[in-house]
């Protein structure tokens, strides 16, 4: 059995810190030297939303359209060994998100980083989903991910071919068109769906990842649920159903949607850093023997549903995360 990768070492080691109630800075410090210079397998992704002074989120203290707090993002995410960002991306449906991400994979390119898109299908069946999805990606080929796209060296990729992320919404898309359609690039994609997609399109997917989801009990009103059963049932239903597609593992601190206009007053406890360590044990468990290529952490910044680990994983005793008042979004769980 192999042991775990320094990443993964190093990402353990900053639960422990941040628990422990060292800043954010002084773990950014103690490890940067290490991870710049480690060869990282399986590569971290953290899930990324680029839409923070929209008027229709909640105020963050920063825009995702200033460049330099990307690239305040991108140093601190490096120093963490984040290897890329996946971002939140709905095609020319959302422009100012399209604009976050086209600032986002520029600034990447710039500081040797990585960026992926994760595609946000069209919310339920309003007879679109088919449609807008192939406008978007034909947008991203055109834009980030094809030959003539600028910054395209920025994009994330795996075995010399682009990855792209997908997050279901219940609209209907018909992903046989999609397939078709990508398969026409200069390298076709490799599509990694959330969970399971129906069963009529499985073929076109070339892999799944976890999500933040708790165990079939459902929420507990305390937040002690915090997703092991539904993990290990992820591990291993995918490693059976499907041997010969990829599986990306995800790690998270917690969850809570308090801030969101969406709010279903869902919470998991963070416990002080627990939760994330517990998410990344069951990780490092099922990695061993069949190494899973990607981890994604859920997430960087999505502080409307408190997921984020930009300002640390704990959020125990005195710490306070970042976040005000929201007034609309998108419900991503």
């Amino acid at each position: 059995m192999k042991g775990p990768s320094i990443t993964l070492v190093v990402l353990a080691a900053v639960v422990f810190l941040l628990a422990s109630g060292c800043s954010r800075n002084n773990v950014r410090r103690s490890i940067d030297q290490t991870v710049r210079a480690v060869d990282r397998s399986p590569k971290v992704v953290a899930d990324y939303q680029p839409w923070f002074g929209d008027s229709q989120h909640i105020q963050v203290g920063y825009s995702t359209q200033d460049p330099n707090v990307l690239r305040r993002q991108i140093q601190e995410a490096k120093a963490l060994g984040i290897y890329a960002f996946a971002v939140d991306w709905y095609g020319n449906r959302n422009p100012f998100l399209d604009r976050s991400y086209a600032l986002l994979q520029q600034v990447a390119s710039e500081g040797h980083f990585h960026v992926a898109l994760m595609y946000d299908e069209t919310e339920e069946d309003n007879g679109h989903a088919t449609e807008d999805a192939l406008d978007a990606f034909d947008k991203a080929y055109r834009a980030y991910i094809g030959p003539s796209a600028p910054a395209r060296a920025a994009y994330l990729t795996y075995q010399g071919r682009p990855v792209i992320f997908i997050f279901p919404k219940r609209g209907h898309t018909d992903w046989n068109q999609i397939r078709q359609q990508v398969n026409k690039w200069e390298m076709p994609p490799i599509l990694i769906y959330k969970d399971e997609p129906p069963e009529k399109y499985a073929s076109n997917f070339d892999g799944y990842y976890a999500w933040v989801h708790p165990g079939p009990k459902g929420w507990s009103s305390d937040g002690s649920e915090w997703g092991e059963e539904y993990l290990e049932t992820f591990y291993r239903r995918m490693r059976n159903k499907f041997p010969d597609k990829i599986i990306v593992g995800t790690v998270w601190p917690g969850f809570d949607d308090t801030k969101a206009s969406w709010s279903l007053n869902r919470r998991m406890d963070r416990r002080c850093g627990k939760t994330f360590e517990d998410t990344l044990r069951i990780f490092q468990k099922n990695d061993s023997g069949a190494p899973m290529p990607f981890m994604l952490i859920a997430t960087w910044n999505d502080y409307e549903e408190g997921t984020q680990i930009e300002d640390g994983v704990a959020h125990c005793g005195n710490q306070k995360p970042r976040g005000g008042t929201t007034s609309a979004g998108q419900d991503q769980t």
